[in-house]
């Protein structure tokens, strides 16, 4: 493909951390986001940055799982060299709403592949996978999200690679792990929250479980995957190991998120099911109608419990000794959430929040992504990044969580065009014009 720069530079006056508002917004609140962004800190732009500066990561990965575990090893410094086929690149470039002006290219794209380099290679081909083989080598950890067995028919597994590179940290996600009589089978995100457990008590009873509105099972997996990273690295470089393979599969990812469910069942032979908007065997927490849209409130601990049931008039159960600690509240769950919605249904939202935030009780509208470009605290803490297409057209991005306080992670550029990097990564290998032009026309990258 071609060699042509990235098209997604970050080239924001106001920096790579600045906060902006998208040109559809209100000019006040435009101009509200804006002071924000001029008092910034911008990036510097400069080589090394971040906690994970130095760190070599492969990634042979596409869409979600994989892709978004070495976007966060990129935002924190690492160099990502995401491979990528030749012909086509990552599906995720095509997925959800698409930038007319950038080639066709998902606007997700923009912030799942920031500061990676693509670098375009036929798996397929044996010229190619030698060239994976040498980046291995040089690499501190290779990302990968396969179906398991795909890299070792390449001559790209775990055992393959570690061979030339001993220290090699390989994180591997897949919908059911490298183990197992289910691992051949395909898995995506959706698979996982079912098969994890997620699902089955998402929900109203009465309806089919429904999907949330994210990938999160993907999601989940990558930030597994990136913990598993760390802890590897701290072995290798620390304890004086040498690399490992780190196994997540996604259903299991998921179902490390499932808290009680495990204990209940083996103990008691409780099986949870869906609840609603509440949290069940915690209360008071659940979503309350207010006369113009609705609110969540927590008043999941005992002394929260009692500000609430004052700030809404209920003295009465503010001081029912029956009602002091949360195992005898559980049985009044209706009681307590029928006192709550009475009084929240009578008042607009903005009323509702004031008098509970104002008792110190945990309460919040349910956010648009409208409602976080002007929300104060959003604006106050950076969250939404403002960057240029090349074409002049602003984009506007989440910013970069975890904040560190002496290592923060930065948007060096954007997700790149496809191969944007292949020259520059093949001639650091020592791979000359001559025959990088030769691999580009034998279809090898």
């Amino acid at each position: 493909m071609s060699k042509s720069s990235t098209p997604f530079a970050s080239t924001s006056p106001q920096g790579a951390n600045a906060s902006a508002a998208p040109a559809h917004q209100s000019s006040d609140a435009s101009r509200q986001i804006s002071e924000s962004a001029n008092a910034a800190k911008p990036s510097t732009g400069m080589p090394g940055f971040g906690a994970l500066a130095g760190v070599k990561v492969l990634e042979l990965g596409t869409l979600i799982a994989g892709p978004f575990a070495a976007r966060m090893l990129g935002e924190f410094g690492a160099e990502v060299i995401k491979i990528e086929d030749p012909q086509h690149g990552d599906p995720l470039r095509k997925w959800r709403k698409l930038h007319p002006d950038a080639g066709g290219t998902s606007l997700w794209w923009a912030v799942q592949a920031r500061n990676k380099k693509s670098v375009t290679i036929n798996l397929k081909s044996s010229e190619g996978q030698a060239i994976v083989r040498k980046l291995a080598a040089q690499a501190d950890i290779v990302v990968e999200n396969f179906r398991p067995g795909l890299l070792e028919r390449f001559g790209l597994g775990y055992e393959q690679l570690s061979a030339d590179n001993p220290g090699l940290v390989m994180v591997r996600l897949s919908g059911y792990g490298q183990t197992g009589p289910y691992r051949d089978r395909p898995g995506f995100g959706a698979i996982a929250e079912s098969m994890g457990g997620l699902r089955h008590i998402t929900g109203y009873p009465e309806l089919p479980p429904p999907r949330i509105g994210i990938s999160i099972g993907d999601s989940i997996a990558a930030l597994h995957g990136v913990i598993g990273a760390m802890m590897a690295l701290h072995h290798r470089n620390v304890n004086g190991g040498r690399g490992q393979v780190v196994d997540v599969a996604l259903y299991e990812a998921v179902f490390n998120l499932m808290e009680s469910v495990v204990p209940e069942y083996s103990v008691a032979g409780m099986v949870r099911e869906r609840t609603g908007a509440s949290l069940p065997g915690i209360v008071p927490s659940n979503t309350y109608p207010c006369a113009d849209g609705m609110i969540v409130v927590g008043g999941n601990s005992d002394p929260i419990f009692k500000r609430l049931m004052h700030a809404i008039g209920r003295a009465d159960l503010a001081e029912d000794p029956g009602l002091a600690h949360n195992d005898g509240r559980v049985p009044r769950t209706q009681e307590i959430d029928d006192a709550i919605g009475n009084w929240t249904q009578m008042r607009p939202i903005d009323e509702a929040l004031a008098v509970l935030q104002g008792a110190d009780v945990p309460a919040s509208r349910i956010y648009t992504v409208a409602d976080m470009f002007k929300d104060p605290q959003f604006i106050a803490r950076q969250m939404i990044q403002r960057h240029t297409f090349p074409d002049g057209t602003p984009i506007d991005l989440p910013n970069i969580s975890p904040k560190l306080s002496e290592t923060p992670g930065q948007t060096q550029w954007l997700g790149p065009e496809l191969g944007a990097h292949t020259d520059e990564v093949l001639g650091q290998l020592g791979y000359d014009a001559g025959q990088i032009k030769a691999l580009r026309e034998s279809g090898v990258i």
